[in-house]
């Protein structure tokens, strides 16, 4: 996170040394680094492992490198064992939640870490000059702790969304029934409320979650938009794209295929009719894909095969 916040790699190098440094007696160094606590609230200080959540605002002067409070989102990072003098993690042992500090970064001497004959530097990058971070730290956790965090933020959001489908299906149900009878359309029903027709009927069992079904498809909203195809020369994004491979019930493709696919025999031809909290529920995908979309995808199983591939599926429909 910290690279990605600052154009010049401030982890690893030598930051500060004597030449054109003039700090004063309130600036502590350690590591290569200088560091001024401004609040110092109490607190269990940052450990080897932990995860630290921060707001950083970076300066050259008067030109602003980062700044996590315009970006709307703190930095984050674990606390890893510091091993070269100048990194940066190593004011964080002395910091601990609601803390703040300033850091002070010389310009000479990331000028001299600079590999020989690169010649093109930002502007900001003045001889004398130095880099001031003002750091904030936000929350500090254990990796238990972290994990457990994680873990019922998970559950919160997947019960969100849970309730979320509850309130869409009927919504959607009713849109595809209606459609079905525009169109004269007489597909079957399953449990989950997926609909599907089936045109071409396969030989030999139907797919087995574990197995590696190969597929052929063309994706369309229900206005009849296309939005994915692997057999489609007209579709220029994926002309020439081999069938598509994937393990089923991996849940590496969104749950109507999942449950469609698994319906179908090796040679079978159908349509998928998939109300939107079987596909991307209220994520939208672009803007061919709003939110709560329903897909309709015509489909054709190429081939099943036992699992036990390695090879990771090539992109397709949920990925």
């Amino acid at each position: 996170m910290i690279k990605r916040l600052i154009p010049i790699a401030l982890l690893g190098v030598a930051l500060i040394n004597n030449t054109g440094c003039k700090s004063g007696d309130s600036f502590k160094k350690t590591n290569g680094i200088e560091y001024k606590i401004v609040k110092d609230k109490p607190g269990k200080n940052a450990v080897t492992g932990d995860i630290i959540q921060f707001n950083i605002i970076a300066k050259a002067d008067t030109t602003e490198l980062a700044n996590t409070w315009k970006q709307g989102q703190p930095g984050g990072m674990r606390l890893e064992e510091i091993k070269k003098p100048g990194d940066l993690m190593a004011v964080f042992p002395y910091l601990s939640a609601g803390d703040s500090a300033v850091v002070r970064i010389s310009c000479d001497t990331l000028m001299k870490n600079i590999p020989k004959g690169q010649t093109q530097l930002p502007p900001w990058l003045k001889a004398g000059k130095f880099i001031t971070i003002n750091l904030s730290v936000i929350s500090i956790k254990s990796k238990d702790e972290y994990e457990k965090e994680m873990k019922e933020k998970q559950e919160k959001m997947m019960k969100e969304m849970e309730e979320k489908a509850a309130t869409q299906m009927p919504v959607d149900d009713k849109i595809l029934q209606d459609y079905f009878a525009k169109n004269n359309i007489k597909p079957t029903k399953t449990a989950s409320g997926l609909y599907y027709t089936i045109q071409k009927e396969g030989s030999g069992e139907v797919a087995k979650p574990g197995q590696m079904v190969t597929m052929n498809y063309i994706g369309k909203t229900l206005e009849g938009k296309q939005f994915d195809a692997n057999v489609d020369a007209s579709f220029k994004p994926l002309k020439g794209r081999d069938p598509f491979t994937f393990p089923l019930g991996a849940h590496q493709v969104i749950k109507g295929w999942d449950e469609g696919v698994a319906l179908l025999k090796k040679g079978s031809k159908a349509t998928f009719y998939i109300p939107s909290p079987l596909a991307y529920g209220p994520q939208a995908q672009g803007p061919d894909l709003p939110a709560n979309s329903i897909l309709v995808f015509n489909v054709e199983v190429v081939d099943i095969k036992a699992g036990g591939s390695n090879t990771p599926p090539a992109p397709g429909p949920g990925q």
